[in-house]
């Protein structure tokens, strides 16, 4: 991870290349004149007209009664975790979900509450069965379960609408609560052909990211019932994401939000060209090739992954090392000529590698 990051300080200008995920992106000149011309005021007062417009657009779009605006949706997903537990209180969550696995823990070290992880599918769904079969009886040995934590887009799987309704609706029944880190919701709505609204609906509280696939550089937005706003924005508070004139960042977030949904579309059929290109190879040598949304799984042999992995970095790529497949984000910095490069890179290591 540290390498990775060292590298990518080399490459800053080069985001063409850069193929480790949909948040390197920088704004685009039009982004950028939004947050120029962006009229702002003091949000921890509340009076940042930006970051109001922002929250209420957001909220209207996924059709939850308000939203607050954070500087990160690991903050984001924190706050709405605290909101729904007190100290002591179990979450259910899929084992591979980014609450339970890339978060540091931050329900557990600062909110004193205890992670259930649930086995995940193939797709990155969890059955509704294990939700029932894994919350905690009601005894005094154990926890009281009391949030139920989903996701979508799952490692750029979009999990099926009937999927998750099915999910909340079981846990509505047991008494839970239900929060979902939607961070790429937009891409799953794209793909499902759905009303990001559709997909909001299953979940008391939604958490969506800006600077993923919607490109601005920071911030996230909760949306949820008017009831748990005091508590989200406390919560928000308490983490240090209490920030001042952020409606410059919430004039890019405005920009995203109006002219950066449609086109990902764009990036989901460059990832799945960009998979059937790779397909040519991957047949001949055994390579495993899978493509949700807008990312490509590419998973060679084990001992070609250090020397590809080289042979990239060596043409002016960016990649995340990550095993046993590596994972290719397509974003709005990535264009057909790109892909068709990129492609052609990894297609001639494998024409030229000795044998």
């Amino acid at each position: 991870m540290y390498e990775n990051s060292t590298l990518g300080r080399n490459f800053v200008n080069s985001k063409k290349g850069d193929f480790r995920s949909d948040t390197v992106t920088q704004p685009t000149q039009g982004m950028l004149q939004a947050m120029v011309t962006a009229t702002v005021g003091d949000d921890v007062y509340g009076d940042d007209p930006s970051v109001n417009a922002l929250e209420e657009r957001f909220a209207d779009m996924v059709g939850k009664e308000m939203s607050v605006f954070f500087p990160s949706g690991t903050q984001s997903n924190l706050s709405a975790i605290l909101a729904h537990c007190n100290r002591g209180n179990d979450i259910l969550v899929g084992n591979v979900y980014h609450t339970f696995v890339y978060e540091a823990g931050g329900a557990s070290v600062l909110g004193g509450i205890t992670f259930t992880p649930l086995p995940t599918e193939v797709d990155g769904s969890i059955r509704t069965d294990h939700i029932e079969a894994y919350i905690k009886p009601d005894d005094p040995h154990f926890p009281e379960t009391r949030l139920l934590c989903l996701e979508n887009t799952v490692s750029g799987a979009a999990i099926p609408l009937t999927t998750l309704m099915e999910n909340a609706q079981k846990a509505k029944e047991l008494g839970l609560s239900v929060h979902l880190d939607g961070a790429r919701l937009f891409n799953a709505a794209t793909e499902l052909q759905v009303n990001p609204s559709a997909i909001a609906s299953v979940a008391d509280t939604v958490s969506v990211c800006l600077s993923k696939g919607l490109g601005t550089p920071a911030g996230t937005l909760l949306a949820g019932p008017r009831n748990l706003e005091r508590s989200i924005r406390r919560n928000r508070k308490i983490l240090g994401g209490g920030m001042r004139q952020s409606g410059y960042m919430a004039a890019a977030g405005i920009f995203a939000l109006e002219n950066n949904i449609s086109r990902l579309a764009d990036d989901h059929e460059r990832a799945k060209r960009l998979a059937e290109m790779l397909s040519e190879i991957g047949s001949s040598q055994g390579i495993k090739i899978a493509q949700n949304t807008n990312m490509v799984f590419f998973e060679p042999n084990l001992e070609e992954h250090r020397p590809l992995l080289e042979h990239l970095r060596s043409k002016g790529f960016l990649v995340t090392d990550k095993k046993p497949a590596f994972r290719f984000v397509i974003h709005l910095g990535i264009d057909d000529d790109d892909i068709d490069i990129f492609a052609q890179a990894i297609m001639d290591y494998f024409k030229t590698r000795p044998k």
